[in-house]
């Protein structure tokens, strides 16, 4: 046990206990109401999602937004716009652009090999770490990470030390996410000790939380990836290491995992809110379309433009199996009844679907 006074920041945390911590640490009525009230909102997102028939247009638009809030998290800033961009053009993309990229890459690696595996190993996040940083370093071999205050230039916490140590604690660690039990809170304790377990040199906090929505699939809490705390750690950054610094200097777990409870609630209650104005803006688009170009409408084609708010003429080829010429019309045409904006990105038309970037924006 390791209390208050004598915790220090500089010396590695190589006595890091392992999980789950003892239950009464965590079992408390403000936790289980809590958890109650985020099982509740998370379930009602599970069956909202099913609203919008194709849910490639949800799972692009949200692993994205995803993408660059986590990214944020670490001080890697870009916009929506210029991650469409990076899909929908052959035009050179800046490196934090191109890092968000690698985390929406990683993400989908994630998932992929949960629905084929139903569970995660260490050897999979070292292959989902590898692709976010683009190295193969792998886990820490050698002392020496510390984390500081960027403001302050302090120490705040030494993460363990030692081949042994670190790949004891992971092994724990994934044993414990793999095993039957299935709460909330149980994601809130794995992600505390991921990150202070800070397997790899680099890249630590994206793989994390990288980590929780693969759990929240695992768990059949969600059908596909749409819920993602990185907006709601960004708006409460200060907090949310606060708190993870509290639990490795006095073990208080409660209030941790009550941060990380409400941010599943408050998360899925604006998720909800998006897919409902996504379906709205569908609905209109279809209207629209078949009132003022009927001859063109068809499903897949207002389904693509939403998949892909940023489209060109090759999208509609390719997906659409039309001809060049008439792909190239039916986006002139969409732009001049407004549906779609033209822009020049380079010597490329690209069409953009300004309402749903609207919405994506927030």
């Amino acid at each position: 046990m390791v209390h208050m006074n004598n915790f220090d920041p500089a010396r590695p945390y190589s006595e890091l206990p392992s999980v789950p911590p003892e239950s009464g640490k965590y079992e408390t009525i403000r936790l289980w109401k809590q958890e109650s009230a985020a099982r509740t909102a998370i379930a009602e997102l599970k069956g909202i999602a099913n609203i919008i028939p194709n849910q490639a247009i949800l799972i692009n638009a949200i692993i994205l937004q995803e993408a660059k809030d986590s990214s944020e998290v670490e001080n890697i800033i870009t916009t929506r716009d210029k991650l469409y961009q990076a899909i929908s053009t052959s035009k050179k993309t800046d490196a934090a652009t191109k890092e968000v990229m690698f985390y929406r890459e990683a993400l989908y690696t994630g998932w992929r090999k949960i629905e084929k595996q139903g569970y995660l190993s260490i050897n999979d996040i070292v292959e989902i770490q590898k692709i976010l940083i683009k190295n193969d370093a792998g886990i820490r071999r050698t002392p020496g990470t510390t984390l500081y205050n960027n403001l302050t230039n302090t120490v705040v916490y030494t993460p363990p030390e030692g081949n042994d140590v670190i790949n004891n604690l992971l092994k724990n660690l994934f044993e414990y996410l793999n095993n039957e039990e299935n709460s909330l809170i149980k994601m809130g304790i794995m992600h505390y000790q991921f990150e202070s377990i800070h397997p790899f040199y680099d890249g630590n906090g994206r793989t994390g939380r990288i980590i929780n929505i693969l759990y929240l699939i695992m768990k059949k809490y969600l059908d596909i990836p749409i819920l993602y705390l990185s907006s709601y750690i960004i708006k409460n950054k200060s907090v949310y290491y606060e708190l993870l610094r509290n639990v490795t200097k006095s073990e208080a777990w409660e209030n941790w995992l009550l941060f990380i409870l409400k941010g599943v609630e408050i998360t899925a209650i604006e998720t909800i809110e998006k897919i409902k104005i996504i379906r709205e803006l569908l609905d209109s688009t279809i209207a629209s379309i078949k009132e003022k170009l009927p001859k063109i409408y068809s499903k897949e084609l207002v389904e693509l433009l939403f998949v892909n708010p940023y489209s060109k003429t090759e999208f509609l080829v390719n997906e659409l199996k039309v001809e060049r010429k008439a792909a190239s019309r039916y986006l002139h045409q969409l732009s001049d009844e407004g549906i779609l904006e033209l822009t020049k990105i380079g010597k490329e038309n690209i069409y953009i679907n300004t309402k749903l970037m609207d919405i994506l924006r927030g």
